[in-house]
Formats: structure tokens, C-alpha cells, sequence
């Protein structure tokens, strides 16, 4: 059962059988919920990433997605995105 105001999506490819069909769910967290789940990420930190979106990146990962005024976070690509922003780092 998942929390409310947290959306989860499963989508299958298709396959042959059922028993080869592959699922893949997706999470998507509110601002809010996101930074009660992650407390490393305060609200005003994320809210400034998502403002800033164009220019660092994030618009273009497809880890933010709107849904009227609702702005939702994609987790896996999120911290995919963060990963990326870091790859310079460790050289």
C-alpha cells in the first residue's frame, strides 16, 4: 500500500508469456514526501534544483515531472542525475 499523495507505476514490456514479462516500478515522490523519505535533501535544496532545472540539468534527465500545479520527483532518475553531477568529481 503506498503513502498517500505518492503515485507508484508498473509497466510491463511485452513478451511472449506472462512468466518472461519483465516489470519495472516507478516511484514519483512529492517535493515534501521526498524530503521526509531522504532527509539529506531539505525541501528548500531540492525546490532550488527544481527552479534551476534548465541550466544544471535536471529538466533533461526527466526526473521531474508536473502534473497540473504538482511537481513530482521520479526517484531513480533523480539520484541518477545526482550521480552524474559527481562523475567530474572523482577523477
Amino acid at each position: 500500500m503506498t503513502p498517500q499523495n505518492q503515485t507508484s507505476t508498473a509497466t510491463a514490456t511485452p513478451a511472449a508469456s506472462q512468466t518472461d514479462a519483465k516489470q519495472t516500478a516507478w516511484l514519483y515522490s512529492t517535493v515534501q514526501q521526498f524530503s521526509k523519505k531522504h532527509p539529506a535533501f531539505p525541501v528548500g535544496t531540492l525546490r532550488h534544483q527544481i527552479f534551476n532545472e534548465e541550466t544544471n540539468g535536471l529538466k533533461k534527465s526527466g526526473a521531474i515531472v508536473r502534473n497540473g500545479r504538482r511537481v513530482l520527483i521520479r526517484e531513480d532518475r533523480y539520484f541518477a542525475w545526482l550521480e552524474s553531477q559527481n562523475a567530474g568529481a572523482q577523477a
